[in-house]
C-alpha cells in the first residue's frame, strides 16, 4: 500500500473550512429555540440534581402542587405529554412519596393527583432554584427583552 505524503494530501481542489457557516441554521426559529434551550437544561439538570428531579418531573410536580386534584389528563394537555409517558412518570413520583391519588369528586372514573408534604416542600426549593437560574441564564436580558421573549415563544407554541 502506497503512503500518502503530506504534500499530496494539500489539494488545492479540496475545499478547507477555515470558519464554520451557520447563517442558515441562525436564521431558522427551531434552531435557535433549540440551542437556547439546550443551555438553559444543561444548568437545569445540573441544578436540580441534588432534588433527583428531571424537566419532566420538575413539570408535572410543579403543576400538582399549584394545581392539587388534577388529573392525568389535564396533565397531558397542558404539558402535551402522551398518556402512556404519563404513566410511569405518576408512578414513579408515588414511588417517591411525593404524590398520593385520591378519588376525583365530581368524576367517579378520574383520580386527582395530590402532592404529599415533602413535595410541597422539595417544590419551594426547587421552584427557587429555578428561579435563580432563570435569572441568571435571563441576566443578558433587560427585563423588558425577557418579557417579550417569554410572550414570543409562547405564541409559537399555544393554540390561539
Amino acid at each position: 500500500m502506497p503512503r500518502i505524503t503530506a504534500a499530496a494530501r494539500l489539494r488545492e481542489d479540496v475545499p478547507v473550512v477555515e470558519k464554520v457557516d451557520t447563517s442558515y441554521l441562525e436564521g431558522l426559529l427551531g434552531y435557535n429555540a433549540r440551542r437556547a434551550a439546550l443551555a438553559v437544561i444543561e444548568l437545569f439538570l445540573q441544578r436540580m440534581a441534588v432534588y433527583h428531579l428531571r424537566p419532566v418531573d420538575f413539570s408535572v410536580l410543579s403543576l400538582i402542587v399549584h394545581n392539587p386534584g388534577i388529573t392525568s389528563r389535564q396533565l397531558c394537555t397542558a404539558l402535551g405529554i402522551l398518556p402512556p409517558n404519563l404513566v410511569n412518570l405518576v408512578g414513579s413520583l408515588e414511588k417517591r412519596e411525593l404524590i398520593e391519588r385520591k378519588p376525583h369528586p365530581r368524576d367517579g372514573r378520574a383520580t386527582g393527583l395530590h402532592p404529599t408534604p415533602a413535595a410541597q416542600k422539595l417544590m419551594r426549593q426547587a421552584e427557587r432554584t429555578a428561579a435563580e437560574l432563570e435569572q441568571e441564564v435571563a441576566d443578558r436580558l433587560s427585563p423588558a427583552e425577557q418579557k417579550t421573549l417569554l410572550r414570543l415563544l409562547r405564541k409559537v407554541y399555544q393554540r390561539p
